[in-house]
């Protein structure tokens, strides 16, 4: 694939994940308005037509991955080339199977399959253990240039180096909005999967 060619997958690709990304912002709303037992905003279409709407390329879709943390159990569902990796001591236990790119039927919403399939999703539940430090959600853009190991070791140091820095969160403060400790080390591990995209994307265009 040349450089024009991976340019518009990922255009295209980005407005696939858009596109789910707010018809499933909208059903969480909806269900909110049903919960209450009213329905106070207008809904406008299907969440299915709302996708088909958006995205134009008849092949494109996108995936997801969603862990739920419970006291007792991490139970993640997969849908795609999404994965979920647990630091569990010194050893990276991925906690989904990727769902491979040529596998079509395994991407949300691709259009010339069975009208307008969604695949049901693989689901994993994982006891919890006194070792687990952290647990990566990411799609396929880190996966593809960095191993799980490496992937929960940077996250891991980063998250240390962050604490020592800053210093341990108060009590009351802990499990309550955004961890800034691991959202330090989800935006290093992106910026760490650039830079090893850009040279890989460099190294091919030289070879080319």
């Amino acid at each position: 694939m040349d450089q024009r060619g991976a340019l518009r997958e990922e255009h295209w690709g980005r407005e696939a994940s858009g596109a789910v990304g707010e018809s499933v912002f909208d059903c969480f709303l909806k269900v909110d308005d049903e919960v209450k037992g009213k329905i106070n905003r207008p809904v406008v279409g299907s969440p299915d037509e709302m996708v088909l709407e958006a995205v134009s390329p008849e092949t494109v879709g996108s995936t997801a991955v969603v862990a739920l943390v419970c006291s007792s159990h991490i139970i993640v569902s997969n849908c795609g080339d999404s994965r979920a990796v647990l630091l569990r001591g010194k050893e990276a236990m991925p906690l989904s199977v990727d769902h491979k790119p040529d596998r079509e039927d395994e991407s949300i919403g691709d259009q010339y399959l069975e009208p307008y399939v969604i695949p049901e999703p693989e689901v994993t539940f994982m006891p919890r253990a006194r070792e687990d430090e952290c647990l990566i959600l990411a799609s396929d853009g880190l996966w593809d240039v960095m191993s799980n190991q490496d992937a929960c070791e940077f996250a891991r140091r980063r998250i240390l180096w962050w604490h020592k820095k800053n210093g341990a969160l108060p009590l009351a403060e802990r499990g309550v909005g955004e961890d800034q400790a691991c959202q330090a080390a989800a935006d290093y591990l992106s910026k760490l999967a650039l830079r090893r995209e850009a040279r890989i994307i460099s190294r091919s265009l030289w070879l080319t």
